[in-house]
């Protein structure tokens, strides 16, 4: 099987636009998942090593054979302003740690926004003091090989998700979501709905109504045969 290094991928207007890019970061993960029908929301080990850090940006995406990270240096230059390496590997994924400090000066050098792995990650300490967000799957300190082929841009499997050079990553505390390239209108235009239906939710909270007479749970309790007593 040819393995190969795609230096350029293509990038929505969408996902080029700044503008949306805030947008999709300030919904948050939770938002956009509900938005899209609940789709393409990365496994519950994919865990973010700071706090209180929301980013969105296109992949550029990495398959490396498992404990070795030949092809996360050839990732480096195929990386423009904005956008956000994921990470995954052939393999055993979470023994190695496939990216320290020393790829992430590299990496803000280029302008990347932050990285999301389905593989191991160290150096976690320098990387928070750095102000470089990473989601991963584990933190391991064991050291990598750099003699194995792998693929740059090439569709991927991070976390059980799917993602596609060019796809929008949108990452914080809850997790990483990744939203298609094609879908980027609309599930912003979904997205957005839902924050106003939440903000609507939120008055009648602070207006003392109770969500199980607003969202109409007292009909469905009642289906379910639950009394009162």
């Amino acid at each position: 099987m040819e393995r190969y290094v795609r230096k350029e991928i293509e990038r929505s207007e969408g996902a080029a636009n700044g503008e949306t890019c805030a947008d999709f970061a300030r919904l948050g993960v939770a938002t956009v998942y509900e938005a899209q029908g609940q789709t393409g929301l990365m496994d519950d080990s994919m865990k973010p090593i700071q706090q209180g850090v929301s980013v969105c940006g296109p992949a550029v995406t990495v398959i490396c054979p498992a404990g070795d990270n030949l092809m996360v240096h050839a990732a480096v230059e195929c990386c423009g302003p904005g956008d956000i390496l994921v990470i995954t590997t052939e393999g055993a994924s979470n023994k190695h740690g496939m990216m320290g400090d020393l790829i992430v000066r590299s990496l803000m050098k280029r302008g990347v926004k932050g990285v999301v792995m389905d593989a191991g990650v160290r150096d976690t300490q320098r990387l928070r003091e750095m102000g470089f967000p990473v989601w991963t799957t584990a933190v391991v300190c064991t050291g990598t090989t750099k003699n194995k082929a792998g693929w740059v841009n090439a569709p991927a499997v991070c976390a059980g998700t799917i993602v596609e050079p060019g796809d929008l990553i949108v990452a914080d505390d809850d997790g990483v979501v990744v939203v298609k390239r094609a879908d980027i209108p609309a599930a912003l235009e979904k997205s957005k709905a839902r924050e106003k239906k939440e903000e609507d939710t939120v008055r009648k909270i602070e207006a003392g109504q109770l969500g199980v007479d607003f969202y109409g749970f007292r009909e469905v309790l009642a289906k379910l045969g639950v009394t009162y007593r």
